[in-house]
């Protein structure tokens, strides 16, 4: 089948990062699947040349409300992936909920990343339970063996000296609902005291007016550095060799960052939100934590505490090993679609 690929978002960004994961699913089952962006499209109308000029036999959209609406009413059959600010974000506003449920009873089928986020959904319009198939993200990392650490860190305008630098990574795309100021001002007052801790935030402008905001926060900030999106391989080099990665978000579906960290056997501490509470058991397979200054508190434990970081990154490769299957996933995708036929 020739398939479209819709998701919200840029290169760098979580949904994107899951398009194209899915795109090499689906072409190596055969299909020829073409990745764009919503933001492209306007309006149904706008979306449906695409779909006719290129003939398109079949859709799949990632995120309910921003792809879904697109894909609603059109002439081919299509599939939906929540994505995360759908569910958790966008049913708090009723009219959203209401189109976000009628493009559900359009759909094929839903597939939600968890047992939660489909009991959520479920809740919400309860006559398309049977629809949802849960089905986590698989994850794959491969690192830029090549990459020059040196050369990375005199970007970032952090001195290597003789002392351990402990380096604390966020990688975000910059908009609202990612929070990456969350911790900014405690993080700083914590390199104030202790100058071989930074913090590095990493990804690309998604929100161009929230960015600048983040900009102008970071350039007064001691001890905390942005960088723009890198490439995906020399994502991984640079989390290896980072002391943990640090997730802030308001709202997430399913951070692929934080499954890829643990399955670089790198430290997470993450907000203590639904979609990161249903990945990380506290002090098992990662930190969780509710405030910045928790966030401090328990980022000097685990610099001090070297038996916690072997015995916690041990058992999240571990988890990610047996719950987030690439060929497990790479299977359910390429079975589900074979209901757009």
């Amino acid at each position: 089948m020739r398939l479209l690929l819709l998701a919200p978002g840029r290169a760098g960004t979580g949904n994107v990062t899951t398009a194209r994961r899915l795109q090499d699913h689906l072409e190596a089952a055969g299909h020829a699947c073409i990745i764009r962006d919503t933001s492209d499209y306007e309006s149904l109308l706008a979306v449906a040349d695409p779909v006719s000029s290129k003939n398109f036999e079949a859709a799949l959209g990632i995120h309910v409300y921003k792809a879904g609406r697109l894909l609603q009413g059109s002439r081919v059959p299509f599939g939906i992936v929540f994505g995360g600010t759908d569910i958790n974000e966008d049913t708090k506003c009723d009219e959203k909920s209401r189109v976000m449920g009628a493009i559900l009873d359009e759909a094929r089928f839903a597939v939600s990343f968890t047992e939660a986020m489909k009991e959520t959904a479920a809740a919400y319009w309860p006559h398309i339970r049977s629809k949802i198939h849960v089905q986590s993200q698989g994850i794959v990392t491969v690192h830029n063996a090549s990459f020059n650490w040196k050369k990375f860190l005199q970007s970032a305008e952090i001195l290597q000296d003789n002392d351990r630098l402990y380096l604390f990574l966020l990688i975000c795309g910059l908009r609202r609902v990612k929070d990456p100021l969350y911790l900014v001002d405690a993080f700083s007052d914590w390199h104030r005291k202790e100058s071989s801790v930074h913090l590095i935030i990493i990804g690309p402008a998604v929100d161009p007016v929230f960015a600048e905001e983040v900009k102008e926060k970071v350039q007064r900030a001691a001890g905390v550095h942005l960088l723009p999106a890198i490439p995906q391989e020399d994502l991984h080099a640079v989390t290896r060799n980072c002391f943990a990665v640090v997730n802030s978000s308001i709202s997430e579906g399913m951070s692929a960052a934080i499954l890829e960290a643990m399955d670089l056997q790198v430290p997470v501490l993450a907000r203590n939100i639904p979609g990161n509470a249903a990945i990380i058991t506290h002090k098992t397979t990662g930190l969780l934590y509710s405030s910045p200054q928790e966030f401090v508190q328990l980022s000097q434990s685990l610099i001090g505490d070297p038996s916690l970081q072997s015995e916690m990154v041990a058992r999240a490769k571990k988890y990610v090993t047996q719950h987030h299957s690439w060929d497990e996933e790479r299977k359910a995708y390429q079975r589900l679609v074979l209901k757009l036929q």
